[in-house]
């Protein structure tokens, strides 16, 4: 698999807030994602989750099933447990051939919740770190044995949100565990991607490509905004339309294989979607010829 560009249904209707979009059709993302250029989408809310209703959805716009979020709560329950939990879902990406699962820990997340500032997020003690990391690992191997790979999402909010707590977790879980590179969250989180791309190459499955808008990240943190307030502000964009450095973290990527998905939210009724996924494309498209992955 050389590198392929998809992209995710959040830019048309929010699964964190689902009243952002919540009267678009699902034909009509999948239709503009295709217009726009991309091979490949990511599953949102209003996704089927039967494999014969997703093929019928996704096939008249050849679009495919690049893989889909799954919400962890390992903090509180085994592998073995997780694995039940997740088992309709991993069953639904096997059958779509997704070669990868996006999972990120919930448990105790407040990404979600518009009252909690960002900066209230949950840490991990050294302890917890350890007993996360090696349930995190038995049950990536467990979805790897059968075909499918845990990559993980670093995301603002959760226990993985920092550089050093991405360091924490790649240290402290098996080869089974790979990184989802997302470039909005790293930079946000105070990494800069290109390193974190750099030091973890070999074990990058996924990648998702967001920019930051600056002024708005300065402004979030000088008013302790929530993360959904964050969005609804416009701290995100699409890759070229913000601050972050796409062609050095994709020269550090070189070799890489695999899906790279513009995951982008915004508010649609401020950010036209079809507007910002052709912007998206376009820029994606020329960064990864200049880094000389395309």
């Amino acid at each position: 698999m050389t590198i392929r560009i998809g992209t995710n249904p959040i830019a048309w209707s929010n699964d964190d807030m689902q009243d952002l979009g919540g009267r678009t059709p699902l034909r009509t993302c999948l239709a503009e994602a295709r217009e726009a250029g991309y091979e490949g989408i990511e599953l949102g809310h209003k996704f089927p989750r039967d494999a014969g209703a997703l093929t019928a959805e996704l096939a008249p716009f050849r679009l495919a099933c690049v893989s889909g979020w799954y919400s962890s709560e390992l903090l509180l329950r085994d592998a073995a447990t997780e694995l039940r939990h997740a088992r309709p879902h991993l069953d639904l990406l096997k059958a779509m051939g997704s070669p990868v699962m996006i999972v990120a820990e919930t448990s105790n997340a407040i990404h979600s919740d518009r009252a909690i500032p960002v900066s209230r997020r949950p840490t991990l003690r050294s302890e917890e770190w350890i007993r996360f990391g090696a349930r995190l690992t038995e049950f990536a191997e467990a979805l790897l044995s059968e075909g499918v790979r845990l990559v993980y999402h670093h995301h603002m909010g959760t226990v993985v949100e920092s550089e050093a707590d991405i360091d924490a977790l790649m240290s402290r879980t098996g080869e089974a565990v790979h990184l989802l590179l997302d470039t909005g969250h790293a930079t946000w989180g105070g990494a800069d991607p290109a390193v974190l791309a750099a030091r973890y190459r070999d074990r990058i499955s996924h990648v998702h490509t967001k920019d930051i808008r600056p002024d708005v990240r300065r402004e979030a943190e000088a008013n302790d905004w929530s993360f959904l307030d964050s969005v609804l502000a416009g701290v995100y964009t699409v890759p070229g339309d913000g601050c972050i450095d796409f062609v050095a973290m994709f020269r550090a990527l070189r070799g890489y294989s695999g899906w790279v998905v513009v995951e982008a939210e915004q508010d649609p009724a401020k950010a036209d979607p079809l507007t910002y996924a052709r912007l998206g494309y376009r820029n994606l498209t020329g960064f990864l010829a200049e880094a000389g992955l395309r």
